[in-house]
This record gives C-alpha cells, sequence and structure tokens, in this order.
C-alpha cells in the first residue's frame, strides 16, 4: 500500500517542489496526498494546485481573533489531518509555527522537520542569518542542513540527514543561502524516502 504524505508549509514551497518532483519521478517513497499552510498567501498553495495535490489552509489567527488558544489550533489541526487523511509521515517544509505536543503527540514519531543548521547548532529561526553573522564575525567556519524527527523542544529531535556546508571566503549571505537551498532540495526526499522505507527510527 502507498504511504500516505501530508506537507505543512508557509511560504514559497520550494521545498515541498522538491518533494513534488521527486514524487512524479517515483523517488519519494509516498504519495503527497495533502499540502496544508499556515498563510493564505503561500506560493506553495499554487505549486501543491499545479500538482493537482488537495491543499488546505488554517490560521492562528483566525483561532486568535475568536479567543481560542495555540493549543486549539494545534489540536484542531492534528483532527483533520488525522481523520481526513491518516498520513504515515507529516513534512515541516518551511512550516514557520512551532506545533504544540497537542499537535505532535498525535503523530509521535510521524513528524520530520527540515532546519538549515547542523545538529545542536542554531536552532529556533533565523538559522542562516545567525550563521551569515557569526561566519563575518570570523566565528564560524561552516554550518549545514538536517533532517530531524519532532519533538516538542525545537530542533531537538534525532537527525535523519545531516550534510555540512562550507562558508566560504568571500561569500555573501546570498551565495551561502544558494548553497543552503541547494542542499535541502535535495537532503529532504531522501530523508522522506528513507523514514518511509523504515530503515530509520525515531529515538522516541
Amino acid at each position: 500500500m502507498t504511504k500516505q504524505i501530508v506537507v505543512l508549509i508557509s511560504g514559497s514551497g520550494s521545498n515541498l517542489q522538491a518533494l513534488i518532483d521527486a514524487q512524479q519521478q517515483d523517488c519519494l517513497g509516498g504519495h503527497i496526498s495533502l499540502v496544508v499552510s499556515n498563510k493564505k498567501r503561500a506560493y506553495g498553495l499554487t505549486r501543491a494546485a499545479n500538482a493537482d495535490i488537495p491543499t488546505a489552509v488554517r490560521t492562528l489567527k483566525e483561532y486568535r481573533d475568536a479567543g481560542k488558544s495555540r493549543e486549539d489550533f494545534d489540536r484542531d489541526l492534528a483532527e483533520f489531518i488525522a481523520s481526513d487523511y491518516a498520513p504515515d509521515l507529516i513534512v515541516l517544509a518551511g512550516w514557520m509555527h512551532i506545533l504544540s505536543p497537542a499537535f505532535i503527540d498525535r503523530f509521535r514519531g510521524r513528524i520530520i522537520n527540515l532546519h538549515p543548521a547542523l545538529p545542536g547548532e542554531l536552532d529556533g529561526a533565523h538559522a542562516i542569518d545567525r550563521a551569515y553573522d557569526e561566519f563575518k564575525a570570523g566565528s564560524r567556519s561552516r554550518t549545514g542542513v538536517m533532517v530531524h524527527y519532532v519533538i516538542p523542544e525545537v530542533d531537538k529531535g534525532a537527525p535523519i540527514l545531516v550534510e555540512e556546508i562550507p562558508c566560504k571566503e568571500g561569500d555573501s549571505q546570498e551565495d551561502l543561502e544558494n548553497r543552503i537551498h541547494a542542499v535541502e532540495h535535495h537532503i529532504l526526499p531522501k530523508a522522506v524516502k528513507l523514514v518511509l522505507s523504515g530503515n530509520v527510527k525515531s529515538s522516541e
């Protein structure tokens, strides 16, 4: 039976596109059954529609406006995904919303995240900006990309795949970003296939 994947995005969806391309080449190990965005204008929604993948938009603002909590949002999102799509794997591909245990506990061991840093370094937001600032200050010579399991502690879950990226003399921030994004686009599909094959396990 084909493994089902749900992808969560917030922006342009270039990493989603890498997953779509891998799926179309039969290199993903599963089928993307849904793309969810927490931003109504995310271009990733267009990428999904162009590939005939169902989409959904769920925004935290709607919950805040209704006097509901982040946990309410996460719990309802988890229920929607679980009951309507029953995914084997959830992939956070540029999802800019920190998930609470209300979501994570529903899919423990079945959520992975792409993060532009090495394990134990530059956890949280703006990792590329921070890496470049440290490089320019002379305190960093390399950064990297990892795909890891999601746990409540941000970017602390067990790594699945890791690739180191050098910071090169004369790099602009754009140069470094481009190298990081190129690595992201090949490492994420590989990690998805690896997890769905059963050849890597969460330490949970």
